[in-house]
């Protein structure tokens, strides 16, 4: 007997028609459901009736209901959580578009690669956006709109509100050691906007080139040469950049330095004090600027914090910095601290009025800052980062006892070496996983020729449920 059964259970809030054929209810359900998702007449995430609901609309034993999602749950068809009802799996849209009903496992189920987005996410550069402090952000924001004076919802002054560039001065002061009063903080839309101001300040002094380190982000060199500078690749060694590289002969001598000195970024580690010292010498002696990227300043786990380089000489440097890996990049809040002989040069570069960055968001991270739950949050995720930079180390060590891991005394991430020439592999074998893993080498600038075979691992990115899954296929895909 061949049965066709509308129901009108909510699915997702609306009715859905289920063609139920075959003899056995059971069987013919799940195929009507198996059908509906492959078609995306059911939505990836929506929500599902309650097998109660479910089986008093079709008339049938609520157990037939329930044996039926249990069975698309393990199928992978739907996702079935406490407190969250069953719901339509997030990648079952990505189905074959015919599919027998007895075929099994999905095909990502089967080895084969998983379209769509992957299970598990371990790039660098991100902070656990599930710990964003809400409640705490939620209660700045209102301590911060109820204070707010008139004026602050008019165009504002190009250097940013003045209330965050005095609780900035105060914050970077006491906790990286950086000379600035609040009339010099220029504060930006995160460090790309720092990055351009800057670039179109240094093409009005006729600079040319902007020296880099020979691993570094693609698009700060992308905004650089945008901008019609050049980006000579600086050498690294276990020391850091090799600031002698700048008074070479035969190159060029650039007029500025963008350099990540306190936790470079991707290798790791901090330029050793005696090169330092020189890369200021260089830049008194020169006439050039250094542009000193704080990223991830707070974060430090085995070793003494590194102070801002900028201390050494407020005249030479230009410090940046920004709340992306503290808090979230969503903010679009950063901060720089140029040198008084080139501050009014980045302020006519801005423009007359502040146009990017929201007043409310300005005075809500002053509040922040000031009321001491900025310095909460980073304490207690830097407890969390270093456990979990700890969980990585021992798994490591017990499942793939061959990788070397280095870059782990601060920051988000860390090195991965793998054996000679298997890089490539290693991220094919997990793209198969679903988990989303880069490459030393796409960090590398294209005057660096090859280096060593790794893999750069933020452990900050997933969520504190996630974590558990994505080390463990980090772990399947190694040598």
């Amino acid at each position: 007997m061949t049965e066709s059964r509308a129901i009108s259970a909510a699915f997702g809030g609306v009715d859905l028609h289920l063609d139920i054929r075959g003899s056995g209810v059971r069987a013919g359900l799940m195929g009507a459901l198996r059908d509906a998702v492959r078609t995306g007449r059911l939505a990836p995430g929506t929500r599902l009736p309650s097998s109660r609901t479910l089986a008093a609309d079709l008339g049938v034993a609520r157990n037939t209901v329930a044996d039926a999602y249990a069975e698309l749950v393990a199928e992978g068809w739907l996702t079935a959580r406490q407190g969250s009802g069953t719901r339509v799996a997030p990648r079952a849209a990505a189905a074959p578009a015919r599919r027998p009903a007895s075929a099994g496992a999905l095909p990502w189920q089967r080895g084969r690669p998983r379209p769509g987005r992957p299970l598990h996410t371990l790039h660098p550069g991100t902070p656990d956006l599930a710990s964003f402090p809400r409640s705490d952000w939620l209660k700045a924001a209102r301590r911060a709109l109820a204070d707010a004076p008139h004026e602050a919802f008019g165009y504002g002054d190009p250097r940013g509100r003045p209330e965050l560039r005095a609780a900035l001065a105060e914050y970077l002061a006491r906790s990286r050691g950086v000379h600035a009063e609040p009339d010099r903080i220029v504060v930006c839309s995160g460090f790309a906007q720092a990055l351009m101001l800057l670039a179109t300040a240094l093409r009005g002094r006729r600079v040319r080139d902007v020296a880099v380190e020979a691993y570094g982000l693609d698009v700060h060199w992308g905004a650089l040469t945008a901008a019609g500078l050049r980006t000579p690749a600086l050498p690294l060694d276990g020391h850091g950049t090799r600031v002698e590289a700048l008074t070479a002969g035969g190159g060029p001598r650039p007029g500025a330095v963008l350099i990540t000195p306190a936790h470079q970024f991707p290798l790791g580690g901090a330029l050793a004090p005696e090169r330092r010292s020189a890369l200021v010498d260089w830049a008194r002696t020169s006439g050039g600027l250094v542009l000193e990227d704080d990223y991830d300043g707070e974060f430090r786990y085995d070793r003494q914090p590194v102070g801002a380089l900028q201390s050494l000489d407020p005249e030479r440097v230009v410090y940046l910095g920004t709340a992306s890996k503290s808090l979230a990049p969503g903010l679009r809040l950063g901060w720089m601290v140029p040198p008084r002989h080139l501050l009014d040069e980045v302020l006519a570069a801005k423009g007359d009025i502040e146009w990017a960055t929201s007043a409310l968001d300005q005075l809500t991270l002053a509040e922040f800052l000031s009321s001491g739950a900025y310095d909460r949050h980073v304490r207690g995720m830097r407890l969390r980062y270093r456990r979990r930079r700890d969980q990585l180390v021992a798994a490591l060590a017990e499942r793939a006892p061959g990788v070397r891991v280095t870059g782990i005394a601060a920051g988000l991430h860390a090195v991965l070496t793998l054996p000679p020439g298997s890089e490539r592999a290693v991220l094919r074998a997990a793209a198969l996983q679903g988990l989303a893993l880069q490459g030393l080498d796409a960090f590398r600038h294209p005057d660096t020729p090859p280096g060593r075979d790794a893999l750069v691992v933020g452990y900050a990115t997933p969520t504190d449920s996630a974590w558990p899954g994505a080390l463990d296929a980090l772990c399947r895909v190694l040598p």
